[in-house]
């Protein structure tokens, strides 16, 4: 097993020059294929792991070799390791405290927002559902306290809409416990 500390990915316009990226990637560098598939209104996205270095070589080579199609990209350096969890939905979440969502119209703001989020205050992260059955769109869940979840989805809200891709934020200070079953 490869040391995961960085996270790389592209969002293609293209499900054939997406299918191009990801075989690019895993040839130029020691990386590892986390997510390679098609998501929601007609994109492919291809999420990999490994060392930095490895990451963004594969990356700068799919995206200076392609070009077409590609909609966002991304490299986050030591990813903070509850994303991998929140990603494949296996988080173990027993009780809201106070609920955060951040909404976003790509995968990849989405995932580095997410990012921003639980480096940014002690919260944790419920879901970071990608695209699938949502219109293209990607969200971020995650609970604690009050003040921890309003910096957390500023944070992430931030690194969002600076790319001029968020849809909305919402923090809910005493949420229903129903709403769990619901997410996850």
């Amino acid at each position: 097993m490869m040391e995961m500390n960085s996270i790389g990915l592209i969002e293609m316009g293209s499900i054939a020059s997406g299918m191009q990226a990801a075989d690019i990637m895993l040839k130029t560098s020691n990386v590892e294929l986390i997510l390679s598939r098609t998501i929601c209104s007609g994109k492919y996205m291809t999420l990999i792991g490994g060392d930095v270095a490895a990451v963004n070589s594969a990356i700068n080579a799919a995206v200076d070799t392609i070009g077409f199609g590609v909609i966002d990209f991304f490299v986050i350096p030591n990813v903070h390791k509850s994303i991998f969890p929140a990603i494949s939905g296996q988080t173990n979440v027993d009780m809201l405290e106070s609920l955060g969502i951040v909404e976003a119209y790509s995968v990849a703001s989405l995932i580095e927002g997410a990012d921003a989020a639980v480096k940014s205050a002690n919260i944790k992260l419920i879901e970071v559902r990608l695209a699938m059955a949502l219109g293209g769109k990607a969200f971020f869940t995650c609970t604690g306290e009050v003040a921890a979840v309003t910096a957390a989805v500023e944070a992430g809200a931030k690194v969002v809409s600076d790319k001029g891709l968020l849809v909305n934020k919402v923090i809910i200070a005493n949420p229903r416990q129903e709403l769990l079953s619901e997410m996850i």
